[in-house]
């Protein structure tokens, strides 16, 4: 396999995962809209017995969608990782500063 046809696979495996994460957060928004619907319509500040208690609660749904977050930004930073390598000229192969010529006119990360 020559070099043109590894870049192509790397780009269709990252073109499939990037389809898997859109769907991934297609069906979290979906999830946490059922979630928000039910707390809106069953919980109230009578079914907690303590603050603390409230508290814990709303800190374990707030971490389980850090998680979520987290999983996604991990997984964009491999594709990121992919796009450089494939973008990357023969003479910059070692390079991975992001000093390649290629812009994207700043809509891709160019603000880090």
């Amino acid at each position: 396999m020559d070099r043109e046809q590894a870049y192509m696979r790397m780009l269709g495996a990252t073109a499939n995962m990037q389809w898997n994460v859109a769907l991934i957060l297609e069906a979290k928004a979906e999830e946490a809209e059922k979630a928000r619907n039910w707390i809106c319509n069953h919980i109230h500040s009578g079914t907690f017995p303590g603050d603390q208690s409230q508290l814990k609660q709303t800190l374990g749904v707030h971490d389980q969608m850090v998680e979520t977050i987290e999983g996604i930004n991990k997984m964009s930073q491999g594709i990121v990782s992919v796009l450089k390598a494939v973008l990357q000229k023969d003479g910059e192969e070692g390079d991975s500063s992001g000093g390649s010529d290629f812009n994207f006119g700043g809509g891709f990360g160019g603000g880090r």
